[in-house]
């Protein structure tokens, strides 16, 4: 028996994809967006640095710089936390040690530690924005 090469019909249903009249066609490039670099981020984080507490809630406000401050991330997923994922680096704030544990690991209501967050984060906002020059965000 001889062997042959398969051939579709032509009134087969299939015939249409053995007839490629031209190159197909590729969609054009899409731009990637640009990911934060450590960078970015080090640059709201290094803001902290020297700054009094902004929370507030463990220690009286003061306008000395304590040793103890950190940046502070929001925990609200309306600031980028999801998971195991952090805040984006602008939404956070500098807070001493004691403020930092009760914002994270407190018992406190929900609602308390958002709205003392988000009273710190408007307050600190206008001074980054001072430290870093115009381009803050």
């Amino acid at each position: 028996m001889r062997q042959t090469g398969f051939t579709r019909k032509p009134d087969s249903p299939y015939s249409s994809f053995a007839s490629r009249g031209g190159p197909l066609r590729r969609s054009t490039m899409k731009r990637r967006v640009r990911k934060p670099t450590v960078a970015d981020g080090a640059k709201y984080l290094a803001a902290c640095r020297d700054e009094p507490c902004y929370l507030n809630v463990k220690c009286p406000w003061t306008d000395w710089a304590d040793p103890t401050v950190v940046d502070c991330h929001s925990n609200q997923s309306a600031h980028g936390k999801a998971g195991a994922l952090k805040a984006k680096h602008w939404f956070t704030v500098p807070g001493c040690a004691a403020c930092h544990e009760w914002l994270d690991r407190s018992g406190a209501a929900w609602e308390a530690k958002c709205a003392v967050f988000n009273d710190a984060l408007e307050r600190w906002i206008p001074r980054r924005a001072r430290k870093m020059g115009a381009g803050a965000r």
